[in-house]
């Protein structure tokens, strides 16, 4: 069975995910990460990939998820003990779907659990 976010993402598609192993998916992260200020400018790849965020998907440990703040997380696993949002009986509430307006990859990840 495949992995999946409480959010619908596939977890081992995930850069995040393949960060410690993948150099390509590492870079990729990396200057994510430096965009959006999470990590200093003058990160190196090499420093990056030594030490990546590493994350074991929202059902996995929460000591190590990238981003036990996210809110999704919160909402879904944490509040309301479910596997993911498809299980949730507000399904899709307007923040998940104004969340899945922000790239393709989070608009795929609601189509998916709408279908399941």
């Amino acid at each position: 069975m495949e992995e999946l976010g409480a959010c619908g993402l596939r977890c081992r598609e995930c850069g995040i995910f393949k960060a410690h192993s993948d150099e390509n998916a590492a870079r990729e992260m990396l200057g994510w990460m430096k965009e959006t200020h999470s990590i200093e400018e003058n990160t190196s790849l090499e420093e990056f990939m030594e030490d990546p965020p590493f994350c074991e998907g929202c059902h996995g440990n929460k000591e190590k998820h990238w981003s036990p703040d996210c809110w999704i997380l919160q909402c879904c696993t944490n509040d309301k003990h479910l596997d993911n949002c498809g299980e949730c009986e507000h399904f899709p509430c307007d923040r998940l779907i104004e969340w899945s307006k922000e790239s393709e990859d989070y608009t795929k990840a609601l189509e998916r659990l709408k279908e399941m």
